[in-house]
């Protein structure tokens, strides 16, 4: 008999400002995803400067461009960083693939549906910023989770993004993590600010999924290239990540 197979649920990873701990979400969130016997696939979708690789010391053979240009199957390019988390790897210091046109949107959309199929969950960790690539994942997705910072230019360049996928792409819902937080006041303040603004002009209020602290573990994982959830399962940004993973299914 038949079954019908479960559809994978594709979340974007993005954020307006560059430098607020998006891509090192993005791996150590997929991580705390897998251990729940869920099948990861993280797609490095800087398609210019991609470095969850780099964050995994993860040995590149084919990335994302060698597919589009050569049409080949997608599986080829996985790399299985854990028995249960693939990465489809991203290009580095190739300018041309930082705007995409149309047909290459069309066949790069049709590899990740082809690849996903076998993956419970799909998470799209995009460039910084409002380039075509961006907009493109935020359109593609299910949800989108943006990473933002209490830093005031944070917030200001989050803002610009999600009103450009509000106005002009018709995307109502985004979901807000704040990383690098010093304390659930600071934390809720920030929410609080963009969420006047946004219900402001846009009439939208954001969800908040939740909090990372602060927490020198991040930075030095990020530095010796482990994900903060395995060199430190007892730090506090580890507990905030995995209580994310426990709920963010539920709540989007």
């Amino acid at each position: 008999m038949a079954t019908n197979k479960k559809q994978p649920l594709t979340l974007c990873v993005t954020s307006g400002k560059g430098g607020v701990g998006k891509t090192s979400f993005t791996v150590n969130f997929a991580l705390a995803l897998s251990r729940n016997d869920s099948r990861v696939l993280v797609i490095d979708g800087d398609m210019g400067l991609a470095n969850v690789d780099v964050l995994l010391r993860l040995s590149v053979k084919t990335n994302v461009r060698d597919i589009l240009e050569s049409g080949a199957d997608p599986r080829q390019a996985l790399i299985f960083a854990r028995p249960n988390l693939a990465v489809l790897p991203g290009s580095s210091g190739v300018p041309e693939m930082v705007s995409l046109g149309t047909q290459q949107q069309e066949r790069l959309a049709g590899f990740i549906r082809q690849v996903a199929a076998d993956f419970d969950y799909v998470i799209i960790d995009t460039a910084a910023g409002i380039g075509e690539s961006v907009l493109w994942y935020n359109q593609f997705a299910d949800h989108n989770i943006f990473i933002l910072s209490p830093d005031p230019t944070s917030m200001t360049d989050a803002y610009a993004l999600i009103k450009l996928l509000c106005r002009d792409y018709g995307i109502n819902h985004f979901n807000l993590v704040l990383n690098f937080v010093r304390g659930l006041r600071e934390g809720n303040h920030t929410v609080d600010t963009i969420n006047r603004v946004t219900q402001r002009f846009l009439k939208l209020k954001l969800a908040h999924l939740g909090n990372i602290p602060e927490d020198k573990a991040v930075r030095r994982a990020v530095l010796d290239q482990v994900p903060f959830v395995e060199q430190t399962p007892g730090s506090k940004a580890t507990r905030a990540i995995h209580d994310l993973a426990q709920r963010v299914h539920s709540l989007i």
